[in-house]
């Protein structure tokens, strides 16, 4: 089995006041690198990144993390737009499943990321983490739900209505960190 990372970076961050590829945490490590380290260390085989704003930056911090990168050229429409180039470049490839998460999580490791990731990557695997019983990321897809993905995302929900109408697990990561996104 084969499972992929798939980081979604590619917004403009417009309340952060600059796209949130390019913020780096108080130690200057960039969200980028941290967010790509979590995908790989939590059990990721590849991790390909989104980028979208600020791509030809953005792209420079990738260096050196073994990740590929694809750019969402309508970034602009929101979330939607980027998780659906990534999983499109995805397509072609081995994944039998997606681990998709966002670069704005800094709180969310690799402990998370493997606790997801362990359920299995199978084609069928339809799962997300929540915290405290709230439904957050990272979102664990299964190819076999990729085009009805595909299908239903729009602006900022991502897969957001295809996990409302299709059954899925909900796995607890609330003792491993908040899962909150920062957007200020």
């Amino acid at each position: 089995m084969t499972l992929v990372g798939l980081l979604l970076a590619a917004g403009a961050g417009r309340r952060m006041g600059r796209p949130k590829a390019l913020v780096r945490d108080a130690s200057g490590e960039p969200w980028l690198v941290r967010g790509v380290r979590a995908l790989r260390e939590g059990g990721c085989d590849t991790v390909t990144v989104v980028l979208g704003a600020s791509a030809d930056e953005a792209s420079v911090l990738l260096e050196g993390t073994g990740a590929t990168f694809v750019l969402a050229d309508d970034w602009a429409d929101g979330m939607a737009a980027s998780l659906r180039a990534g999983l499109a470049s995805l397509d072609s490839g081995d994944a039998e499943a997606a681990v998709v998460s966002l670069v704005d999580l800094p709180d969310v490791g690799a402990d998370v990321v493997r606790r997801v990731a362990g359920l299995g990557g199978d084609r069928s695997t339809l799962a997300r983490a929540s915290y405290d019983g709230t439904p957050g990321h990272p979102v664990l897809i299964g190819r076999d739900h990729w085009q009805g993905v595909l299908d239903t995302s729009t602006g900022d929900r991502g897969a957001r209505d295809y996990l409302a109408t299709h059954r899925h697990l909900l796995v607890e990561c609330g003792d491993l960190a908040t899962g909150h996104d920062v957007d200020r």
